[in-house]
């Protein structure tokens, strides 16, 4: 949730943040009159609980004769203080419903617009000319055994996929490989739960607009994550962190699980968009002052993995209507795919400020031991769909596939992935 001092005191920024998002601006308005309506409420109840307890001490002190009245003026006075209370939460109920309907206020540093209005920040490497006949990396899978999707959908249904040999292979040297790299940047590994609580699912911003992309165990009540951000976030809900040493920061590996809802007819082949793939993910706890270079250095260490897998790929600042609920801003590398002749995404990165804390009751102890709300980032270290990429930018004209020489250490050295057929 958006910090509620920061719509009082200037709700012109919440409002212009919506539009920006191109999200309903009235939505500001109705949670001032929600916070109004509570902050109302909250008095007319503490003003009846005062004279309740000043009540109360009169008729210890009254007469015999005067003491009946007073008890059933002491009843009546109970009755409303009852009222005010019931008042007093559903006005709470009320006020909460309205704050979470709200996005993150977007950075000012986000570029305006939708999903085409990105801006490249650079270009790092050049696309190699394949010589031959170019393969997609379906047909390079298959050739190498690494990918079999015929009886990916036999088993599960369309858009699911076996990994196997040198397949999967390369998917374990390349999460290793991540993992390897967070532990040299001071990040603890973590392998979370992939069922998660509905609070747990909500508390990361992840059941609004796009809540039909979850996959939901309604008989347990249950949600499998689409990123071990939901549990890494969940982690620590309603918690006092110790960042007096810097930033908690962790890297969690996990199965991810996304229904693609909205999505048919778009990247139907192959592995770029799937119901379930594997991923390592950073998030970072950090004082809100610290986020944005916490941001910097998450993009720093993405780039630091593409820059392994010896990948030619673009930095792209999202626009504001294009970003996440929890996200006030985010960074995206996309990498070149030859087949398709355009940069695709391979990783993201999200300061989320103190929006998921706020909603998690995540927070620390500032200099003067008062608690105050955490900021929490995420950013993705290495994915199933690095596959691609991979694939096909290290393709031969024979259908073999060149190994980056950072993988080979974790492919048993491993230099050339041969056609098997």
């Amino acid at each position: 949730m958006i910090d509620l001092r920061l719509v009082r005191d200037n709700p012109d920024a919440a409002r212009a943040s919506q539009l920006a998002r191109g999200a309903d601006p009235a939505a500001v308005d109705r949670l001032l009159a929600a916070d109004a309506s509570r902050r109302a409420a909250v008095a007319a109840a503490d003003e009846l609980r005062a004279e309740q307890k000043t009540f109360g001490r009169s008729i210890g002190k009254a007469s015999p004769e005067d003491r009946p009245a007073l008890l059933t003026r002491g009843k009546a006075l109970a009755a409303e203080v009852d009222e005010a209370e019931s008042a007093e939460t559903v006005a709470q109920a009320e006020l909460t419903a309205a704050h979470k309907i709200i996005d993150n206020v977007v950075s000012t540093d986000t570029p305006p617009g939708g999903e085409q209005d990105y801006v490249v920040l650079k270009h790092v490497g050049e696309p190699k000319v394949l010589t031959g006949k170019v393969r997609d990396h379906l047909e390079l899978g298959e050739g190498l055994g690494a990918i079999d999707m015929e009886r990916g959908a036999k088993v599960s249904g369309a858009r699911f996929y076996f990994l196997k040999g040198v397949g999967a292979q390369l998917q374990f040297a390349m999460l290793n490989l991540a993992i390897s790299r967070a532990l040299a940047n001071g990040f603890t590994p973590m392998i979370p739960p992939v069922l998660v609580k509905p609070e747990s699912m909500e508390g990361g911003g992840f059941l609004g607009a796009h809540a039909d992309e979850v996959y939901k165990l309604a008989n347990d009540d249950l949600y499998l994550v689409g990123t071990s951000e939901v549990p890494m976030l969940a982690y620590h809900a309603d918690e006092i962190l110790d960042l007096s040493a810097g930033p908690i920061r962790y890297a969690g590996w996990s199965s991810c699980f996304r229904r693609e809802a909205g999505s048919y007819g778009k990247d139907t082949k192959g592995i770029i968009r799937v119901h379930q793939f594997d991923k390592v993910e950073m998030f970072s706890y950090v004082r809100p002052e610290e986020a944005d270079q916490e941001h910097q250095r998450l993009l720093a260490m993405e780039e630091e993995m593409l820059g392994l897998m010896e990948l030619p790929y673009r930095v792209i600042d999202t626009a504001a209507g294009d970003l996440g609920s929890s996200a006030a801003r985010k960074f995206d590398c996309e990498a070149w795919v030859p087949t398709q002749e355009a940069y695709r995404e391979l990783t993201s990165t999200s300061n989320c400020t103190t929006y998921q804390a706020r909603r998690m009751n995540i927070r620390y102890r500032d200099e003067n031991g008062k608690p105050q709300m955490a900021a929490t980032l995420n950013g993705t270290l290495a994915t199933t769909r690095w596959i691609v990429a991979i694939l096909e930018n290290h393709q031969q004209p024979d259908g073999s596939v060149v190994v980056p020489a950072a993988l080979r250490p974790f492919m048993g050295g491993l230099e050339v992935l041969e056609p098997t057929r």
